[in-house]
């Protein structure tokens, strides 16, 4: 529990790692850190996270995925945060999955920014099947975790670029 926060990942399971830079600046930093602090990757990716509240330590989410074009089944994922990071050049968390998971595992969301102050934001993931559904299937179940992981990057990339509405000017 918490081997995303080491940089040796766990053997027996599949790893990963996938970054993408964000942009230059604390202000791009604070804004990717709230957007990902904020459960936004997986809200950009169809996730929906109950009960919503800001990522926390011990907190337990579910995350619930409709299938296109069908209110049912629904994949219904359990999973617990088991650190956050909130400094000064990081900000991200991680939640490890629960029984109910299609997979056993943990995922890491990482914004930070190097010396030059560039920003990146990096997916980390060691996991394995763990559902039946999931092992049979395993071709689907693994290109489903791909795509999912793309859209994480694509999500926040995009949240990074955009300031949002402007404030008005004060007279």
């Amino acid at each position: 529990m918490g081997a995303t926060a080491d940089a040796r990942l766990p053997e027996g399971y599949t790893h990963l790692r996938r970054r993408v830079h964000l942009g230059h600046g604390p202000e791009v930093l604070a804004r990717a850190g709230r957007f990902v602090l904020g459960w936004g990757c997986q809200l950009g990716t169809g996730f929906a996270v109950f009960p919503y509240a800001p990522a926390e330590p011990g907190a337990t989410v579910l995350l619930r995925l409709a299938l296109p074009g069908s209110r049912w089944p629904r994949l219904v994922i359990p999973c617990r945060v088991v650190w956050t990071v909130e400094e000064p050049d990081r900000i991200g968390f991680a939640y490890g999955t629960l029984p109910g998971h299609p997979e056993c595992g943990e995922e890491a969301f990482l914004v930070s920014m190097d010396a030059a102050g560039e920003v990146w934001f990096e997916v980390i993931a060691f996991a394995r099947l763990a559902a039946w559904y999931a092992r049979l299937g395993r071709p689907v179940a693994v290109l489903c975790q791909y795509l999912a992981i793309e859209r994480y990057l694509a999500s926040v990339l995009e949240a990074a670029a955009d300031p949002g509405p402007e404030a008005p000017l004060s007279d």
